[in-house]
């Protein structure tokens, strides 16, 4: 899951650095958004303005936690 997720948003996010430890910081409202979108897509679950924290899009492996609980949810 943690290729697929990478490959996704680089292919969307080509200027971020995804495999930083500090993704959150490099991101802008529509670099945030743009993920919630594309890992909503791709995985079928929901994201909105409340998953994107600080702790959610830490790093890459903080992604793959969010969309494995969520996941979990359904």
């Amino acid at each position: 899951m943690k290729k697929k997720i990478y490959k996704l948003l680089e292919e969307q996010l080509p200027l971020v650095d995804i495999e930083s430890d500090r993704l959150y910081d490099e991101l802008d409202s529509l670099g945030v958004t743009t993920i919630l979108m594309t890992l909503s897509d791709a995985f079928d679950i929901e994201l909105d303005v409340r998953d994107a924290t600080p702790k959610n899009l830490k790093n890459l492996d903080s992604l793959v936690q969010l969309v494995e609980r969520k996941q979990a949810e359904k």
